[in-house]
């Protein structure tokens, strides 16, 4: 059915009072939040801070506008929480005849954007506001009060389902976040006391690092060897979104951590610290910096991504991080990696085990990604909802 509508000078009234701040007093300031979010405390504090010594006081069940920002949602009613905290002149005060519109139904019709398309921008370019005036004319739906209230109060038992969902949401969602790091450290779990123990030394034909180019008087350019940083060392993969080029003398002259196809990337240092991946030959020549290892697995030993599996696990993240040493920064020493042990199952079995971290992982994405496209399908349900609502349709 389609609403009759009423303009809201029918049931609001404007209030403009002020009070004189006093600097030995506290109080509450008020904020209103943008799309169509509510009003929220900004703050406590002294008057004598308060620079504008006129001020308005809210009052709980009003209705609060931004004078600038009602364009961009900036429009609410006052909660309990808010009631007594005080605004500039740069917001406007409505009181609501409670006889003509309930306060609930004007609170969901202001969350349900139906006021977007009639807050437009007014005055000059340069001054993008609205008047006291402009907010009367605004118009909503309206039925009678008993009707109002049945609605409104449909809408509340489906608002409470929606958030329902999405708490449930929110925990499936912090399982899945779980579930491939506990998986792989169970898979490396079950191969202790079952497998030979190597330490990380003898089973690598180096554990290095390189050096920052501005140490010895190098600077990055536009092209040149691809230099790694630790930022661009993420989990399993490298992100060369950002990378940086070198000179080539100084690429030369860090023979020692010139990267080959299958090298291990491992962060040492900083909030990183432990991130590892794998430098796939992405191009012929690449270098590292001082807060990134690396690491060669030697021929017919140790498989890379077998390694990098390992050390992104839960059980081996615990082991970087729990033996770092604090200094000025968290960091891990390359003779920490050099005693690392590691299980040694054969080359097959490591294949094996790469290949079951990989599944899991797609499988893990996958369910990442449902959780996403069912979070959407939640956030765009109230709006649903409240459209429905304010065309007669709930």
């Amino acid at each position: 059915m389609q609403m009759p509508t009423a303009k809201f000078a029918e049931f609001l009234k404007h209030r403009k009072e002020f009070i004189k701040i006093d600097d030995t007093e506290t109080y509450k300031r008020a904020r209103v939040q943008l799309h169509w979010k509510g009003i929220v405390v900004r703050d406590e504090i002294e008057g004598a801070v308060i620079k504008t010594k006129e001020q308005q006081v809210a009052r709980v069940g009003e209705l609060l506008v931004a004078e600038i920002d009602a364009k961009v949602g900036g429009i609410g009613i006052v909660p309990q929480d808010v009631d007594g905290a005080v605004v500039s002149s740069h917001y406007f005060l409505f009181q609501i005849d409670e006889t003509k519109c309930s306060r609930a139904w004007l609170a969901w019709f202001i969350r349900s954007g139906g006021l977007e398309d009639q807050v437009t921008a007014r005055g000059s370019t340069n001054y993008a506001a609205i008047r006291p005036q402009h907010v009367l004319e605004f118009e909503l739906p309206i039925i009678p009060l008993d009707e109002q209230r049945g609605i409104v109060s449909r809408i509340e038992e489906l608002a409470v389902k929606v958030e329902e969902a999405k708490n449930s949401r929110r925990q499936a969602a912090a399982q899945i976040e779980t579930l491939f790091p506990s998986a792989s450290s169970q898979v490396f779990e079950a191969l202790d006391g079952t497998r030979a123990i190597g330490n990380l030394a003898d089973i690598t034909d180096r554990i290095t690092k390189g050096e920052s180019p501005e140490w010895q008087g190098f600077t990055y350019q536009e092209q040149g060897p691809l230099f790694i940083r630790s930022e661009n060392v993420r989990w399993g993969q490298l992100d060369l979104s950002n990378a940086v080029h070198i000179p080539i003398l100084f690429h030369k002259k860090l023979l020692r951590s010139q990267l080959k196809k299958e090298d291990v990337l491992i962060n040492l240092v900083g909030a990183s610290i432990g991130r590892c991946a794998v430098f796939a030959g992405e191009v012929e020549e690449a270098n590292v910096n001082q807060a990134v290892a690396v690491i060669s697995p030697s021929a017919n030993k140790l498989e890379s991504r077998y390694l990098m599996r390992f050390l992104n696990s839960a059980k081996t993240q615990e082991i970087i991080h729990g033996g770092k040493v604090e200094t000025a920064r968290p960091n891990i020493s390359l003779g920490d990696l050099r005693a690392l042990q590691i299980p040694l199952p054969s080359i097959a079995e490591q294949l094996h085990i790469v290949a079951h971290c990989d599944d899991l992982e797609v499988k893990t994405h996958s369910l990442r990604k449902l959780q996403s496209e069912t979070a959407a399908e939640l956030d765009a349900l109230m709006p649903s909802i409240l459209s429905r609502a304010f065309r007669g349709e709930l």
